[in-house]
């Protein structure tokens, strides 16, 4: 039997976050966190509505993931992100031991691979998983940020 909860399932919701953060006109970037096919936590950029730097989608996740599971390790845990996450978030990843991450589009300037960012070794990484429909929704967002000024 085909499992309907795969990665492009979980990124799509990841999706819907990062819709919402682009209806808000935050960066439209989106993060669900999942453990045994279930979202506990969902989040996406909120860096200009609280005027915090660290306010980016997965920094969020990874606090409400910890608070929902009562514990700041999330070893069986796979996040699903809209962008390849930062060298801060993925400092971040480390700590937590997240179990995988799963992003949609590569970061080429600020992103953890090019960066040489060190995961946790147990992390697997995955990446592409619906990177056109992410990179659409930034490519949308920072066109429309020009445009209006």
């Amino acid at each position: 039997m085909m499992n309907p909860f795969d990665d492009i399932y979980f990124m799509k919701r990841a999706l819907q976050e990062a819709q919402m953060a682009f209806d808000k006109n935050e960066v439209p970037v989106g993060a669900v966190i999942v453990i045994n096919n279930q979202i506990i936590a969902r989040a996406h950029n909120l860096t200009e509505t609280l005027n915090d730097v660290t306010a980016h989608a997965e920094m969020q996740a990874f606090t409400a993931a910890a608070d929902f599971l009562g514990g700041k390790y999330l070893k069986e845990c796979t996040l699903y992100v809209t962008l390849e996450p930062c060298q801060m978030c993925a400092g971040a990843s480390y700590w937590t031991q997240i179990g995988k991450i799963v992003y949609g589009a590569s970061e080429e300037k600020r992103g953890f691979i090019n960066l040489k960012t060190t995961l946790h070794p147990k992390t697997i990484v995955l990446g592409g998983v619906l990177q056109k429909e992410c990179s659409e929704l930034l490519t949308r967002f920072f066109i429309e940020k020009r445009n209006l000024n």
